[in-house]
């Protein structure tokens, strides 16, 4: 393997570990924080990749905007509908098995998956990359590399930047914190934590949303795409442990050289590596790598 292709490698890696953990931290918010199973968030993800498609034309039609606007249409509307969930569905759930919120979480895939099949169809889509985008960075005298994916990574390393922040220098991120080590005490102190777990879960719905978004002009639009994620992002919450974002950070990054590496080294046996790491990473950290926080 030459540098350059080393170097276009290494940039894959770490343009689908953020990706991959720009999903995976709205799941481990809302499983870690919370306590809800939710088998539905990838759907959510599927949301976003679909809004991409069907929002770009209604929104410049409508408001003469382009992909940055498409993109801000489709979070507040990821907002409006993890708000809207929560309150109709998820605040039933805290107090349930498991089990139940499984089924009920199940249950909204079916929902969501057979309301797309009503609205758009059973096709595969293309979206289009912006013009501005579009080009491509040199590396070496053959090779080149996408300057969308290097956006990606740049819109990934922003929202990273932007929850650290929120949920360690700010009160909402404090009471965040507080009320998910014990919700009793701080509706004790006044606190409104029904209000703050809907915060965070239209907040974990949210940032899928836009992830679906972002990834839709590399990973094209397709049937059953959130199911797909659904299973790794679970893996990524836990290898970095159940409500850590930096856990959910650092194992994303660790997913994205294993299997974009093993891919190209031995892709014959590429499919299983990430669940080997995660075995091997149990095995010697059975709460995984970071504890909440």
């Amino acid at each position: 393997m030459d540098f350059p292709t080393f170097l276009i490698q290494c940039l894959n890696a770490l343009q689908y570990g953020l990706l991959l953990f720009l999903v995976a931290s709205g799941l481990t918010l809302i499983f870690g924080i919370m306590g809800v199973i939710n088998l539905a968030h990838g759907s959510f993800y599927m949301i976003g990749s679909y809004m991409a498609y069907a929002l770009a034309p209604i929104v410049a039609a409508t408001f003469g905007g382009g992909f940055f606007s498409t993109l801000l249409v489709g979070l507040v509307l990821g907002i409006v509908l993890g708000y809207l969930l929560e309150w109709a569905f998820f605040s039933f759930l805290y107090e349930r098995e498991h089990l139940q919120q499984v089924l009920m979480t199940y249950g909204l895939i079916l929902v969501f998956e057979e309301l797309r099949s009503i609205l758009v169809g059973d096709d595969v889509h293309s979206v289009a990359v912006p013009d501005w985008l579009s080009g491509s960075l040199a590396l070496g005298d053959l090779m080149t590399y996408p300057v969308y994916r290097l956006f990606i990574s740049g819109v990934c390393l922003a929202l990273a930047l932007g929850m650290y922040l929120v949920f360690s220098r700010t009160r909402l991120g404090m009471m965040i914190r507080a009320g998910s080590n014990n919700r009793e005490m701080v509706q004790s102190l006044g606190i409104d934590i029904q209000f703050l777990y809907r915060v965070v879960f239209a907040a974990g719905v949210a940032i899928a949303v836009l992830a679906g978004m972002v990834a839709a002009p590399v990973s094209s639009v397709y049937p059953g795409m959130g199911n797909q994620v659904l299973i790794i992002c679970f893996v990524v919450v836990v290898i970095g442990g159940i409500g850590s974002i930096k856990g959910a950070l650092a194992a994303a990054l660790l997913i994205g050289v294993v299997d974009t590496f093993g891919k190209v080294l031995v892709p014959q046996v590429a499919g299983v590596l990430v669940y080997v790491l995660m075995a091997l990473i149990l095995l010697w950290k059975p709460d995984g790598l970071f504890k909440a926080g």
